[in-house]
């Protein structure tokens, strides 16, 4: 038994560094692509673009994250693929101004080893380079990027608020672990996005709508917006709407669609029914 455990322990870590070794010929061969998912307020109008990075395999296709984003982290890769995604979506900012979209942010996820490694540096180049105004950019950190060093990732979030960019944190990150509740108040973040996990069960689950209702309550308390994602439904989204929150994401208005297909969506009409 347990000669069979270290086989297919053997055969697991040996199928990982396969993996790795295919990641690393695709950051080389600039086989990342990105996809944005639009973000709507609460009015229907597009008000941001989410970065969202996809592997195009040469045999299996376009890959999701789950499928590679775990072993880029655990190997370090996650922190050059990140650079690219950043820069990648900060250079479609130029593309947005001629459609006369020039409000919409870019949003981009951040790992807290990207965060470690150089990020305020990267941004400074980005946001030189393309020349991008106050609020064009946005970053959007979870907790465990304080948790190391919390009074260095402050230096460096109000280094970051200081270039223009703003900050948004997943409210099923922050309150539940190291930082609290506090940090929010000391932090310079502009919106809270509420997790897709707590927008899932809203009809039937009473202790989700308590939660969004606490997340919208506490944002409105401490002047910040409000994203929620993964919104699927007509009651989803009426529900949200009605509870205050500012900006709302997810398949029921667009799923993640390549940049021209991104700026051009309107929600679909059943999403647009009042």
């Amino acid at each position: 038994m347990h000669r069979g455990v270290s086989r297919r322990q053997h055969s697991v870590e040996q199928r990982q560094i396969a993996v790795l070794q295919e990641l690393r010929a695709a950051l080389e061969r600039k086989e990342f692509r990105l996809l944005f998912q639009p973000v709507f307020s609460r009015d229907l109008r597009l008000v941001a673009l989410e970065a969202l990075v996809r592997w195009e395999h040469p045999l299996r296709g376009l890959l999701p994250p789950s499928e590679f984003i775990s072993i880029c982290e655990e190997s370090g890769l996650i922190v050059e693929l990140g650079r690219r995604v950043l820069h990648e979506a900060a250079h479609h900012y130029a593309f947005l101004v001629p459609q006369g979209l020039g409000h919409v942010r870019l949003s981009v996820n951040v790992s807290a080893m990207q965060f470690a490694h150089g990020l305020l540096d990267d941004v400074r180049r980005v946001v030189e380079e393309f020349d991008l105004p106050f609020g064009a950019l946005e970053l959007e950190l979870t907790e465990s990027v304080i948790v190391d060093d919390p009074e260095r990732a402050a230096q460096v979030m109000v280094a970051l608020a200081e270039l223009g960019v703003t900050i948004a944190s997943a409210i099923a990150d922050f309150g539940v672990g190291y930082s609290s509740l506090r940090y929010l108040k000391r932090l310079p973040i502009h919106r809270l996005k509420i997790d897709r996990s707590f927008v899932n069960d809203l009809e039937s689950d009473e202790s989700d709508r308590s939660i969004c209702e606490a997340v919208i309550a506490l944002a409105r308390t401490l002047r910040l917006g409000v994203v929620a994602e993964g919104v699927e439904s007509i009651f989803q989204r009426d529900w949200l709407r009605t509870s205050g929150a500012g900006e709302l994401q997810g398949y029921l208005f667009a799923k993640p669609v390549s940049f021209a297909a991104a700026t051009s969506a309107e929600p679909e009409p059943s999403a647009m029914a009042d």
